[in-house]
């Protein structure tokens, strides 16, 4: 089982491998991945001191060019291919089918991932862009019980990838409409979402308010910490109460069950997070490292050390085991 770590620039790169990642993934400083923020990810200088980096301690880089192109625009993203190709990236992950055409095509020897932002939920759609593109890996959105990635898993000889602690999405990544209707822009096209010209706070007499074009996401009380507006994370007034409508803030934290997802077949783990600091980067990693370490050393356990430097980095100091816990289903 591999460990897939997140950099949004140089440092954190280097903090998931000298803390034992084995693959670190990234993107570019465009709107071809989707995690498109000011001062965030890798231009090509620092793209090529990255791989030097991860490669000379035999380590691999996959670089996110997960968003969907137009027909305007799509000679950036076959660009960005043709770049990442060119300076030795692993694999990328790709959710457009027309992309993953071209870069099967053009880059034979380029490993490709299907993004979760592709959006597929079954091992039929996955099977298919095996069978068409040459697909290696699939990571699977975060709305699949334990007993459904088994399905999935079972049924495939591509490889699984899951999310195992960090950010949840109330969506099925690859077909949110909430943030495209405050924004005006689909973070699916764009790669943000709530980007930050968008993003707006005023202090009033009721509170520290946060708002997305207008729209009001969230009002915080005076000492109430606040966090970044996303619609689907804000609170409204519904019957009478306010409170969170769609998704209440929490982070993902599967650690305990490691040992399922290793009986069941999973490649990878995955730790969300691009958007987040070395710091953040480096002792998730490190944790996380140490856990499968002792999973494939027949010693693990969840260690209370453990999910303490875990709980640190929860959203909203709450974490959950998200959709893979369905004992109903």
């Amino acid at each position: 089982m591999e460990l897939v770590c997140p950099a949004g620039g140089l440092p954190a790169l280097k903090a998931a491998i000298d803390n034992g990642a084995d693959w670190v993934y990234l993107g570019l400083r465009d709107d071809t991945n989707a995690r498109n923020f000011p001062g965030l990810n890798f231009d090509i200088a620092s793209l090529e001191a990255g791989l030097a980096y991860a490669h000379a301690r035999a380590r691999k880089v996959v670089v996110a060019i997960n968003t969907y192109p137009l027909a305007g625009n799509w000679a950036r993203w076959t660009g960005a291919v043709d770049r990442v190709a060119a300076l030795g990236a692993d694999a990328i992950i790709v959710a457009d089918a027309g992309l993953m055409r071209y870069a099967h095509e053009m880059h034979p020897r380029l490993e490709l991932h299907l993004s979760v932002q592709g959006s597929a939920t079954s091992y039929e759609a996955i099977n298919f862009f095996h069978e068409h593109f040459g697909v290696k890996r699939t990571v699977l959105p975060r709305v699949l019980s334990l007993s459904q990635v088994e399905l999935v898993a079972r049924n495939t000889p591509v490889e699984i990838e899951v999310f195992g602690f960090g950010g949840l999405c109330v969506m099925v990544e690859g077909r949110c409409s909430l943030s495209a209707y405050a924004c005006g822009e689909a973070p699916n096209m764009a790669g943000a979402c709530s980007p930050a010209h968008a993003v707006r706070w005023k202090e009033t007499p009721a509170g520290l308010e946060s708002r997305l074009n207008g729209v009001l996401i969230d009002r915080y009380a005076p000492g109430e910490r606040a966090a970044y507006p996303t619609v689907c994370k804000g609170r409204y007034s519904s019957n009478g109460e306010t409170y969170y409508v769609f998704e209440e803030p929490a982070s993902l934290n599967v650690l305990e069950m490691l040992p399922e997802f290793q009986r069941i077949g999973v490649r990878a783990v995955k730790i969300e997070g691009r958007q987040r600091s070395p710091a953040y980067v480096a002792q998730v990693t490190r944790v996380w490292r140490e856990a499968i370490d002792a999973l494939k050393a027949g010693q693990f356990s969840p260690r209370p050390a453990w999910l303490a430097a875990l709980n640190r980095h929860a959203e909203g100091s709450q974490v959950t085991l998200g959709a893979f816990s369905r004992p109903w289903k």
